[in-house]
């Protein structure tokens, strides 16, 4: 049989235009749709497409457009309609022909212009010249080429006389070709297939006397004769009802033929010479893995979507997610599982070969290899060769398995047209474009599946035997499937390596993408063919955005550390999230997989951009943190001295609003903002981010107060203050190792935590740096009070506050006043220390900062409740506790709980200070040193024994001595006096505070 003559070669359809009007009106170049503009501008179009050739008057497309009610200028607008899709065209723009007022689509060469409307009517005429030489296979078959071209409703969504007209002539005629194959189907002897589209095609058309006729003939030839019956019965109750009609002729003949059982229409039986009996079912799928993890529910859901239809369209699914994380073996293991639903055979193809899409044309060509269409009966070019596998597959039951797509594009013409079948398709990135599926986000395994996964390939006796070392291996590898399972068959060819073997060999990070290799196996290979994929920009990106150590950055720091604006970064990055490459937790913040932030790293180390520009990057992105950190401050302590003596930032932060925003800022990028320190220290980086990093880590202390941070907020102010040392920069240590004394403070430390504060007082003085000296004079004198050295400590607060006086820290005056009053009152001076607390809390208040006033409020309340005066200190604490909780302060929300429940306690009211004793407990679990917590424990006991409780005291003062005991303080004596035990005989630490 000849080809269509419309059917355009390989080459031609990856460079020509073709136009669709039997569905949508569209026009592609290659697979790339081309924007044809709004409906009045693709009426135009349909309309010159459907003149053939033919020129086209100005007052006939006014008329098409718009009927008998043009706008005043519909000439104007069709001139301005026609220069669009001109503009649209592009290369082919000279198709359009303006001639004789009008105007055509004509071809620029000698074939035709390639139209799906021209397809079908060639498919149509081939089969009528094949049925009437007796193929009836080959009839039937181009006959569902010429249906597989409708893509819907012709010319959707077009409005107007001409657009009306034409859309009901091609509905008419598609459901003549329907009748015509229906008919092949019935002389072929597939009556029992063709039942079920009759009877839903009667369904959608009851007055259609032909499609009645040929479902009774179908029902008869199945054998169901009183089915047959009851159709012609509906019928003519039908159209006597509508029309006052009876049946037609025919209709009603076949009615009486069927009475009489007319041995003619029993038909023909198939003629084997026509085709093979029996259709070739292909079995394509590759093989599953035993070792299969994956969430039940993800099953259920595959499966169920597979399985059930509708009746009138395909079941397509889309599983998407970033390399490795196992999106083709659970496509393999769910298209395993529905097999046995799809009778008929399974389709395999993989979309990528080598980096590059695989050109669908080479794909459908495969598939009709596969249902055994002859080699010369495959067309050229992918819309005809679609059309043929769609007509191929219909009324069979085939599962189409896509593995690696690259876009929408790839996909769509690979897929069914008709129910029955279904797709199933992997990809990395989310394949918006495929209207109608249901897709699936893989995510890595959690750690549970993941451990699983290992223990499967590994073996449950290597595994339990070294269990946590199993667990290190899983979490070094992301719980990502294929790295688990590169890990975990490089174990299984080594049998002389333990599991602590392997995880030893991953705790190098710098070396952890070499180790994950084995065989053809490697992670890095993955990640290099999504790498691959990127434009330049995009892999810019990538490899800058590897370079941060946070654990997520914001849309503000990426912007920051790539040096583009806001809308220009945030367009980029979610370019980088459909890859797959990256991920987008919630709006606005970004994520690494920490194998692939490996990769993204290694690339821009590579080589590929140069150490200045890295360098660089990190810096824009340590200003911006700077600069925001700054914000925030000035927010919380408005005319701060300290801002005055701080490394400028050298690029704008984000600016809030406020002061709530700012505290989210700071929850949010705490542990980002210790990394950027961090980074900042490390060898290549320039001398002066030591200071920006120092004075960063100045303003954000409050990560001090979140104990989940404290270890890291140490460890950050170690580190730099020993890249200070190393570098000579007196002024940076200095400061560093203030910060790293209160850091010790806060962990219970205070033997570090006073040679830290010792060594930064003397740094200071030799800097010369005023936010240095005054507070580490006024660290020191807490340090003093703390071990009850009383005048030492009065000594240090007058000289702090001298010091902050002559820099004009109105902040650090008040702080040092408020601690000057408790050493006063230590000493006996009771007047000079309430003045001391009054002139500190008028500072404070004067101020109007809300943490520095609740600080200084409850120091105040501490001096008040040892002078005596119960009644004030509460109401200091009360209004303290207030702004802790607004300041999100837990720390010391549950400080001054417990002070509260210490004056409450010696005001005789034992009950209400066991419930503050209890509320500081609930607070310090989350943010309190076990020091702290004793000290509560021990207050809450008394509380307890004067409530009456003394079981519950008893029990109470046993866990404050157990923590005692195993901080070897002094205080467990206080309290094993208390329990009515001997006083231990071991040495024991410094006092605790």
């Amino acid at each position: 049989m000849s080809s269509p003559p419309y059917r355009s070669t390989s080459d031609a359809h990856q460079n020509s235009v073709r136009f669709t009007v039997l569905g949508p009106v569209r026009a592609w170049r290659g697979t790339t749709p081309l924007a044809v503009g709004s409906p009045q501008q693709r009426t135009l179009l349909a309309t010159l497409l459907l003149r053939g050739g033919r020129t086209t008057t100005a007052a006939e497309l006014v008329d098409a457009l718009w009927g008998e009610e043009p706008p005043h200028a519909a000439l104007a607008a069709l001139r301005t309609y026609a220069s669009r899709l001109r503009k649209a065209l592009g290369p082919d723009a000279d198709i359009l022909v303006a001639e004789s007022g009008g105007y055509a689509l004509r071809p620029l060469g000698d074939q035709p212009l390639d139209l799906d409307l021209a397809h079908a009517e060639t498919y149509a005429a081939e089969a009528e010249n094949a049925r009437a030489a007796g193929d009836h296979h080959a009839a039937r078959e181009l006959l569902n080429s010429a249906l597989a071209l409708w893509d819907g409703e012709p010319l959707a969504n077009l409005a107007g006389p001409y657009a009306d007209y034409q859309r009901t002539r091609l509905e008419e005629w598609h459901l003549s070709l329907l009748e015509t194959r229906l008919e092949l189907d019935l002389d072929l002897g597939n009556h029992t297939e063709a039942v079920l589209e009759l009877t839903a095609l009667t369904t959608a058309h009851p007055l259609r006397e032909r499609l009645r006729e040929l479902l009774m003939l179908a029902l008869y030839r199945s054998g169901r004769q009183a089915e047959a019956l009851a159709v012609f019965a509906d019928t003519r109750r039908l159209l006597a009802d509508e029309l006052g009609v009876d049946p037609a002729p025919t209709l009603a003949a076949l009615h009486q033929r069927i009475l009489t059982a007319d041995p003619e229409l029993a038909g023909p039986a198939p003629r084997k010479t026509d085709g093979p009996a029996t259709p070739v079912v292909p079995l394509q799928l590759p093989a599953t893995v035993q070792d299969f993890v994956a969430p039940d529910a993800v099953l259920a859901q595959l499966h169920d979507h597979l399985t059930t239809t509708d009746g009138l369209s395909t079941p397509v699914a889309a599983i998407s997610g970033m390399p490795g994380v196992g999106k083709t073996t659970l496509a393999v293991h769910v298209a395993h599982l529905v097999r046995d639903r799809f009778p008929d055979g399974q389709l395999y193809a993989d979309l990528q070969d080598f980096h590059v899409p695989t050109d669908p044309e080479a794909v459908l060509g495969s598939f009709l290899r596969a249902l055994d269409t002859p080699e010369a009966h495959i067309p050229d070019g992918v819309h005809e060769r679609a059309a043929r596998y769609r007509a191929l597959l219909a009324n069979r039951r085939v599962l189409v398995l896509l593995d690696n797509a690259h876009d929408a594009d790839q996909v769509r013409p690979l897929l069914p047209g008709t129910d029955g079948s279904a797709a199933l398709i992997t990809s990395r990135p989310h394949l918006a474009g495929l209207d109608g599926a249901r897709f699936i986000h893989l995510d890595v395994m959690s750690p549970d599946q993941a451990l699983t996964l290992f223990t499967r390939i590994v073996g449950e006796q290597r595994v339990t035997a070294e269990l946590e070392a199993a667990k290190e291996v899983v979490h070094a590898c992301g719980h990502l499937p294929l790295a688990i399972r590169i890990a975990a068959a490089r174990l299984t060819t080594r049998r002389t390596w333990t599991v602590s073997t392997l995880a030893a060999k991953f705790a190098d990070v710098s070396r952890r993408l070499t180790e994950l290799r084995t065989g053809d196996l490697a992670m890095d290979t993955v990640m290099a063919t999504a790498y691959s994929r990127l434009r330049p920009h995009q892999a810019q990106a990538f490899r800058l955005l590897g370079l941060a150590d946070g654990t997520d950055i914001s849309l503000a720091a990426a912007a920051a550390l790539l040096g583009r604006d806001t809308d220009e970064a945030e367009d980029l990055l979610e370019t980088l999230v459909d890859t797959a490459l990256l991920n987008s937790p919630v709006p606005g913040r970004y994520r690494f997989h920490n194998l692939v932030r490996l990769y993204a790293r290694a690339r821009a180390e590579r080589d590929e951009d140069p150490p200045e520009a890295r360098s660089a990057a990190l810096t824009r992105l340590l200003h911006h943190y700077l600069a925001t950190a700054t914000d925030a401050h000035e927010l919380k302590c408005p005319g701060d001295r300290l801002l005055d003596h701080l490394t400028p930032a050298t690029r704008p932060g984000t600016v809030f609003t406020g002061r709530s925003a700012a505290l989210d800022w700071l929850s949010a990028e705490g542990g980002n903002l210790l990394a950027a320190v961090q980074q900042a220290t490390t060898p290549g980086r320039a001398a002066h981010e030591l200071r920006a990093a120092t004075d960063l880590l100045f303003l954000t202390q409050d990560l001090l107060g979140p104990a989940a941070l404290l270890p890291e907020y140490e460890q950050t102010a170690r580190t730099l203050a020993e890249a200070a040392q190393e570098a000579g920069d007196t002024p940076a240590e200095a400061r560093a190792r203030l910060l790293l004394s209160r850091a010790h403070a806060r962990l219970g430390r205070f033997r570090e935590a006073e040679i830290q504060s010792r060594a930064a007082l003397t740094l200071g003085q030799l800097a010369d740096d005023p936010v240095v000296r005054g507070r580490a004079l006024n660290l020191r004198g807490v340090e003093a009070l703390t071990a009850h050295r009383l005048t030492a400590a009065l000594t240090y607060f007058t000289k702090a506050l001298d010091a902050f006086r002559h820099d004009g820290d109105r902040y650090g005056e008040a702080a040092a006043l408020a601690h000057q009053s408790r050493a006063l009152l230590g000493l006996g001076r009771k007047r000079e220390s309430l003045a001391a607390a009054d002139h500190a809390l008028r500072h404070y208040r004067g101020l109007g900062a809300s943490v520095r006033l609740a600080h200084g409020l409850y120091t105040t309340g501490v001096t008040l409740a040892a002078a005596g005066r119960l009644d004030a200190a509460r109401s200091r604490y009360t209004e303290a506790l207030a702004l802790f909780h607004e300041e999100r302060q837990s720390l010391w929300a549950g400080l001054t709980l417990y002070r509260l429940a210490e004056a409450l306690l010696e005001a005789g009211e034992p009950a209400e200070a066991a419930r503050h004793a209890e509320n500081a407990l609930s607070a310090l679990l989350i943010d309190g040193a076990p020091w702290r917590r004793a000290k509560v424990l021990v207050t809450l006991g008394h509380a307890l024994r004067a409530a009456g409780r003394p079981e519950r005291a008893h029990l109470t003062w046993q866990e404050a001595l157990r923590i005692f005991t195993t901080l070897r303080a002094p205080e467990a004596d206080d309290v094993r006096a208390l329990l009515g035990l001997p006083a231990a005989r071991t040495p024991a630490a410094a006092h605790l505070p």
